[in-house]
């Protein structure tokens, strides 16, 4: 019964319509329809406090001839001064943007000092009423119903503020009307009476109209600010907010945060489980999220796996830090997901303002670039904007500006690095390799720009002149040499890939078996899951399919058992360390072992001594590549390379 009480007493003394009987609203909303009544209370507050001045310097000058005049001035004095003083803070209180949420505190706070204005009104009846002139009591009689008028007006949208003036106002006018037992001041006490019943209901009609407005408003934003799948705030809410954040801090000088979220394993998710678990899964990534922030702050979905979040009143760097670190712990556990266990994970990227910029554009690029570091360190970790970040941004930019036009200005080359046959010790076929040379970088690494090809979407072009480039090179060359062409695991989204390849290989007139795509074994599983569909149309085309970099991954064994690849590449690193390192030389051996009984063929990468030639080849490895063999040459030196009888003989058992 306690516990029920002091909750009846909280919700009244915080303005909740449900304590007398209105809507009831969530904490949430209720906190909204606070932000709207305060914002209109700070309307009327420059008026009202400067009536309340002009009233007290009216009963100074209608008291003065009493005896009371002394008390009357420095009442008048006090009440004049807080006045003025409260008048012009919420004149400069409305020039700051109207707030989102009021906590119950502040409500608390309006109400108290609703109260106190209220009570130094209602000692003017009782403290100076008997002594003044015909004149003074008039003066008095009407100051008192002026404000009980303004007051119901100044709070006409909060009950118990408009009660918490007013009632300090009538029991003055009752002790002192009380007093006299005059007829004509029976009749104005009743009167009062009267008005003020009136005047309250209207307050209760009025605010219960206004809360109930407020709620539809509310509703009708949400369908516009709302997002749909996971009910958190959309990219137009979260805009909103920056820009309320960046006028306050114009204004008053409140410091803000924004941390930048994108989800880690999102994709692999709706590749894996299909877009249902992948929509279930954003929904309870946003309700853990949300319970990592405070009540008044919401985190907003501003892109499909992409969640913001403006942190306003900082007071520390710290505070921004702890909330990142709730959200990187609220992927600790696995999601439950249609009966599976999927494991999430997050990065974080966070500025301040106004350090790290004072204008949506600026906040928004900064963050994003502390977000790409973030990424780049590996899932869970938080990272400040640092100056590092933006001129990285910048050059970022700047070469995904120039890598646009790249193709059109005839800056990227292909290279081809051989693979040599063991068995025959010839060349059977080259690895085509991508390079950019730019007109004031120079020769840029692949390394770098390819990255920004596949985040900006350019790989897809990029990969259509790849293929189309080595498929008309490898015509020209003898038919029983193939040509290998590196796939981003982007491109396997791209359904057209197919009918680039068959366009590209008809545009040639070479056979399909010439051309191998090879596919990184690593970046196939981090990014895309299953590309069984894709590889087996190949296949059912006659193009081959090759497993880069093998060895290096998480799940070798099994996509070599589910999928149908025609040759393995077995990383560098282990060749680089087999004859020093049993375990190396034992994992080529069974990978080799593995891959002759699986008929598969078997290339090894990055041979650059005859040892590791003589080793390859004693233990039977079908194909080489490598620096010992060749280091990549332009297209004009391919036919060099393959009719030069000295490199053959070099190669001989």
């Amino acid at each position: 019964m306690r516990t029920q009480t002091t909750n009846y007493v909280a919700r009244l003394f915080a303005g909740d319509l449900s304590a007398f009987g209105g809507p009831a609203a969530d904490e949430a909303v209720a906190g909204q329809i606070r932000a709207e009544q305060m914002s209109l209370v700070l309307g009327y507050s420059v008026g009202i406090m400067l009536a309340n001045a002009c009233n007290a310097i009216v009963l100074a000058i209608a008291l003065w001839p009493s005896p009371d005049r002394i008390p009357a001035l420095i009442w008048a004095a006090s009440v004049a001064g807080a006045a003025i003083a409260f008048g012009l803070q919420s004149h400069a209180a409305r020039r700051i943007t109207k707030p989102q949420f009021v906590s119950r505190r502040a409500m608390h706070r309006l109400v108290r000092n609703a109260f106190i204005l209220g009570a130094a009104w209602g000692i003017v009846p009782v403290a100076f009423f008997a002594g003044a002139s015909t004149g003074g009591q008039l003066v008095i009689t009407c100051l008192c119903a002026g404000m009980l008028a303004g007051g119901a007006l100044a709070f006409a949208t909060i009950p118990i503020a408009a009660i918490a003036f007013t009632a300090p106002i009538f029991l003055g006018i009752a002790i002192c009307l009380g007093r006299n037992g005059d007829l004509a001041f029976l009749l104005i006490a009743f009167l009062v009476v009267v008005y003020g019943s009136v005047l309250l209901r209207s307050v209760f009609v009025n605010s219960f109209s206004f809360a109930r407005r407020v709620m539809r408003q509310i509703e009708a934003e949400r369908t516009v600010r709302l997002d749909p799948l996971t009910h958190l705030p959309n990219r137009v809410a979260f805009n909103e907010t920056l820009d309320a954040a960046l006028k306050r801090l114009a204004l008053s000088g409140e410091e803000f945060a924004v941390l930048l979220l994108d989800l880690d394993r999102f994709k692999e998710v709706n590749d894996q489980f299909g877009h249902p678990a992948g929509d279930e899964f954003l929904v309870q990534v946003a309700n853990r999220l949300q319970r990592c922030t405070r009540a008044a702050e919401h985190v907003a979905r501003i892109g499909g796996d992409e969640f913001a979040l403006v942190m306003a009143n900082l007071t520390r760097p710290e505070d921004a830090l702890e909330i990142a670190e709730r959200f990187v712990a609220a992927f600790a556990e696995p999601f439950q997901i249609e009966g599976r266990q999927i494991v999430g994970a997050t990065s974080v990227g966070i500025v301040l303002a106004p350090r790290d910029g004072n204008t949506p554009l600026d906040l928004m690029k900064n963050a994003d670039a502390a977000l790409y570091r973030a990424k780049k360190a590996g899932p869970g970790t938080v990272c400040f904007f640092e100056q590092a970040d933006d001129r990285s941004s910048r050059e970022r930019k700047a070469l995904q500006s120039d890598l646009t036009g790249a193709i059109a200005r005839d800056e990227l080359f292909l290279v081809f690095q051989p693979f040599l046959d063991l068995g025959s010790n010839r060349i059977t076929g080259f690895e085509a390799l991508l390079r950019w040379q730019h007109p004031t970088r120079g020769l840029v690494p692949p390394s770098e720009f390819i990255a920004i090809a596949e985040e900006t979407g350019l790989i897809h072009e990029i990969g259509e002149w790849v293929i189309r480039r080595a498929c008309a090179t490898v015509a020209e060359w003898p038919e029983e040499i193939r040509v290998a062409v590196n796939f981003s695991a982007a491109q396997f989204h791209n359904t057209a890939i197919l009918q680039t390849i068959v366009e590209a290989l008809a545009e040639a007139r070479i056979a399909p078996h010439r051309l191998e795509i090879e596919i990184t074994e690593s970046m196939l599983l981090s990014k895309y899951g299953s590309a069984a569909t894709v590889l087996n149309a190949l296949l059912e085309l006659g193009v081959t399919v090759a497993l880069d970099d093998f060895g290096t991954g998480f799940s070798s064994l099994t996509y070599l058992r589910k999928l149908p690849f025609s040759r393995i590449k077995i990383d560098q690193s282990f060749i680089r360390d087999m004859l020093v390192q049993p375990d190396c030389a034992a994992i080529v051996k069974s990978v080799i072992s593995l891959a002759r009984d699986l008929q598969i063929g078997v290339v090894a990468e990055g041979v650059e001594t005859a040892d590791q030639l003589e080793y390859l080849r004693q233990i039977s490895c079908d194909e080489v590549q490598g620096y010992l063999i060749s280091r990549p040459v332009a297209a004009d030196g391919v036919m060099a390379l393959l009719e030069t009888k000295k490199y053959r003989a070099n190669f001989a058992a």
